[in-house]
């Protein structure tokens, strides 16, 4: 997948390969994303990440990533795993019924 993007210090359009690569989490602490359960600190942990999510402009891309090769752990696309789960099932659902 491409995209174009601007980049405003080379004051152009660049062409972007990943959809990873303008992720509002790249070069953040990847840590964050993977909270150790979800009480306590991780429950803060959660909130900031969530919060970056919600700044990003590939959360739909990096959602479907993680449900199509079944990401059981971590923040993807603004989600937690136990949020993420029930998406997952109505994909597998969905994909069932399309090739069955």
């Amino acid at each position: 997948m491409s995209t174009k993007q601007y980049d405003p210090y080379l004051g152009e359009e660049i062409i972007v390969l990943e959809w990873r690569d303008i992720a509002a989490c790249a070069g953040q602490d990847p840590s964050m994303f993977f909270p150790a359960g979800e009480t306590g600190p991780a429950a803060e942990q959660i909130k900031m990440a969530k919060k970056i999510c919600g700044t990003c402009e590939v959360t739909e891309e990096c959602l479907t990533y993680a449900i199509e090769t079944n990401q059981v752990s971590g923040i993807w696309g603004g989600l937690t795993e136990d949020e993420r789960r029930p998406v997952r099932r109505r994909w597998l659902a969905d994909r069932r019924r399309r090739t069955g």
